[in-house]
């Protein structure tokens, strides 16, 4: 994953340029194309997210961005995340679909696990891991262990544990998919939460618009395989948001139109 001190790169956290990713076919070994020359960039304090159907490669990319999947160049294309600390290199935090907690230490030993394997200071874990453990509303919570709390719970957990490193970029896959709707409700409204209080920079993956248009400062719309980046727009809506504010409700009714006539011509071109 390359990085930059932001040298001459403004507020730019993550820059993925033309970027194309091919896998090869199990049955035949032969590539196919997965990612087809993704554009996009995400600026610091912003929230950014794409939005696409099941399987078409969203959390590819963010692998990708990550360093959990490889890019090799000649496939085409570029991609930079950029440190905006003291850091040696870029620090990413990721929260997966599921907690993916271990089970076996508490709430607290969970978090610090994280900031160790990151380097930071002793001396600030016990700051962090109360800072941010209220931040998700999870005060009081350091000595319980996973297996004691609840679903939406243990991914507060993974929420704070991913912010508490402070990341220049905090990845985040579908993190609401697994739990009902009312606590993905409370959820995104406490993710709002944390946006205007923490003001982080977040790259999130959803195949839901309202989700994504609740949330997002900046959404990229990406078509099925091989994914492409079809639009991108801007949300001008200031938070704190409402599911059901006109200007909420137009735009996802806006784009839930646009996605659908992409993806259906799309499947026309498919044959």
């Amino acid at each position: 994953m390359p990085t930059d001190q932001n040298n001459g790169h403004g507020d730019t956290v993550v820059a993925v340029k033309n970027l194309t990713k091919k896998f090869p076919d199990p049955m035949t070994g032969e590539e196919f194309v997965v990612l087809d020359s993704i554009s996009l960039s995400v600026k610091k304090g912003n929230f950014a997210s794409i939005v696409g159907p099941s399987g078409c490669g969203k959390s590819t990319l963010l692998n990708i961005i990550a360093g959990i999947e490889t890019h090799d160049p000649s496939d085409g294309g570029t991609l930079d995340v950029y440190s905006h600390s003291d850091a040696a290199e870029p620090r990413v935090g990721y929260v997966f679909q599921n907690a993916r907690l271990l089970n076996w230490l508490t709430v607290e030993d969970n978090m610090i696990f994280a900031l160790e394997s990151q380097g930071i200071s002793k001396d600030l874990w016990k700051e962090r891991v109360d800072k941010y453990l209220d931040m998700v509303g999870l005060e009081g919570q350091q000595k319980n262990y996973p297996l004691n709390l609840s679903g939406g719970m243990q991914q507060r957990v993974a929420i704070a544990r991913a912010l508490a490193i402070e990341p220049d970029i905090l990845l985040m896959d579908e993190p609401f998919s697994h739990l009902d709707e009312i606590t993905a409700r409370k959820m995104r409204f406490d993710l709002m939460q944390i946006l205007m209080d923490a003001k982080p920079t977040i790259l999130f993956i959803t195949h839901d618009l309202g989700e994504a248009v609740f949330l997002a400062d900046n959404i990229y719309m990406m078509s099925t395989k091989p994914a492409r980046i079809f639009k991108q727009i801007d949300v001008d809506v200031p938070r704190p948001r409402k599911p059901e504010d006109p200007e909420i409700f137009d735009l996802e009714k806006e784009l839930v139109r646009e996605f659908f006539s992409v993806l259906d011509a799309q499947l026309l071109e498919d044959g």
